[in-house]
């Protein structure tokens, strides 16, 4: 028989694989602390950034399909960390922003995010950083119509 292939060296099962041990590392102080789930988290830190954005918008920046998307923005809303506003021209587009209850979760996340991206790239160390983050956007700039 041929060459077998073996999972565990396949790149894209790794990336995975990386992804989800290290977002897991974080995911402790966004669930435990502020009981998030992912997807809310993505939406708190992509709305913190764009500040002004639709759901739509949010969905492109931050990876993530339109549903999860959708229901991140209602349990956000719930916890009043987000604002609707209907957009007065097209009634079926909602601007989204954060509170101020929002916008203090989200300082007070990134503080936790900024001393656990900086316990990552000490494990790394920075020349590996470096080559870390330049490799993740080459892979990240491809395109399916590359291939």
């Amino acid at each position: 028989m041929g060459q077998s292939f073996k999972l565990e060296k396949f790149i894209p099962y790794r990336l995975m694989v990386a992804a989800e041990t290290v977002s897991m590392g974080f995911s402790v102080t966004y669930k435990e602390q502020f009981g998030m789930s992912r997807p809310e988290w993505r939406v708190l830190a992509s709305l913190a950034q764009l500040q002004h954005a639709t759901a739509k918008d949010i969905a492109a920046h931050s990876s993530m399909h339109k549903t999860k998307v959708s229901r991140a923005v209602f349990e956000l809303e719930k916890r009043k960390w987000l604002l609707r506003k209907l957009d007065e021209t097209d009634r079926r587009m909602e601007h989204l922003s954060l509170t101020k209850p929002g916008v203090a979760v989200h300082a007070k996340l990134v503080v936790h995010a900024t001393a656990y991206q900086a316990k990552l790239l000490a494990v790394l160390g920075v020349n590996t950083s470096d080559q870390l983050l330049t490799m993740l956007n080459k892979l990240e700039g491809l395109h399916a119509d590359h291939w």
